[in-house]
C-alpha cells in the first residue's frame, strides 16, 4: 500500500518515529516541522533517506501549509496519507492563569494547524488521479478526558474528534478515509515530566507509566496500509498502567 505521506511534527517524538517507520515500510515521506535542523536529523536517521523530504513549515501559518503541500506534490507527484500529528501545550494551570498568548498559540497549532493541513490534504486527494487518500489525526487521550489544568490542550483535542468525524463523512464521495489515533504516554521528550510525577485528578502528584514510541509508529503504519475501503475510525494506544480508565 506504500505511497506518499506527509507527517507533521516530524522533527521529534511521535512524528519522527512515525515518519521513520513509514519510510522503512517503503513510503515516500514529506517531513513537516518548524525546525529545519531537527527535520534534517530525521532524514539522517531514515532507512532510505532518498525517500524523505524535509519541508520546514509552521503549520499555524496557512500560507506556509499551502506551500508545504505544494512542495510535497511537486516532489512526489501526489499525496496518499496525511498524519496530522503536530501539537503543543502549556504547563498545567487553572484557566484564569492561562494567558491569551498561550491560548492562541495552542489553538494556532493544535486546531488551526490541523484544519489547514486537513484542508490542503483533502483538496489534493479530491483532485488527484486516482482520487482519494487517508488522513490520520492525532487526537490524544485528552480528546476524551482532561488532565488537571489543561484547558487549551484539552479543548483543542476535543475539537480534533469533531474534525475527524466531519472529514470521515465529507470524504466518502471522494474516496478519502479519515481516522483518529489517541495516544497515551508514549516515551518522547514531551512526556519526560511523567517520570518525575504529574498532577492527578485527586490533587496528588504521581509518576506515570510510559510506552515505547515505536509501538505508536507501528500502529500508524498499520492504519496507513489498509486499502481505502477499510478505515480505523478511532483507536487508542497507551501505556497499559497509565491512569486513563478511571481518570478524572
Amino acid at each position: 500500500m506504500a505511497g506518499v505521506a506527509l507527517v507533521t511534527g516530524a522533527g521529534s517524538g511521535i512524528g519522527r518515529a512515525s515518519a521513520l517507520a513509514l519510510i522503512a515500510d517503503g513510503w515516500q515521506v514529506a517531513l513537516v516541522g518548524r525546525r529545519a535542523e531537527a527535520l534534517d536529523e530525521t532524514v539522517g536517521m531514515a532507512a532510505d533517506p532518498g525517500r524523505a523530504l524535509a519541508v520546514p513549515c509552521d503549520i499555524s501559518d496557512a500560507d506556509q501549509v499551502e506551500a508545504a503541500f505544494a512542495r510535497t506534490v511537486e516532489a512526489f507527484g501526489r499525496l496518499d496519507l496525511l498524519f496530522n500529528n503536530a501539537g503543543s501545550g502549556t504547563p498545567a494551570k487553572p484557566i484564569d492563569e492561562n494567558t491569551l498568548d498561550e491560548w492562541h498559540m495552542v489553538v494556532g497549532v493544535n486546531l488551526n494547524g490541523a484544519f489547514y493541513c486537513a484542508r490542503a490534504a483533502f483538496a489534493q486527494m479530491r483532485g488527484q488521479t486516482p482520487q482519494g487518500g487517508r488522513i490520520i489525526n492525532n487526537g490524544s487521550i485528552s480528546a476524551h478526558v482532561p488532565r488537571p489544568g489543561s484547558v487549551p490542550y484539552t479543548t483543542t483535542k476535543h475539537a480534533i474528534t469533531g474534525l475527524t468525524r466531519c472529514l470521515s463523512l465529507d470524504g466518502r464521495p471522494y474516496n478519502i478515509a479519515c481516522g483518529q489515533i489517541d495516544i497515551g504516554n508514549a516515551e518522547t521528550p514531551m512526556t519526560e515530566r511523567m517520570t518525575k510525577g504529574v498532577p492527578q485528578a485527586d490533587g496528588s502528584i504521581a509518576v506515570e507509566d510510559r510506552m515505547d514510541v515505536a509501538h505508536v509508529a507501528e500502529a500508524i503504519v498499520q492504519m496507513a496500509n489498509y486499502p481505502l475501503e477499510t478505515n480505523v475510525q478511532f483507536t487508542t494506544i497507551m501505556a497499559t498502567k497509565m491512569p486513563f480508565i478511571g481518570r478524572g
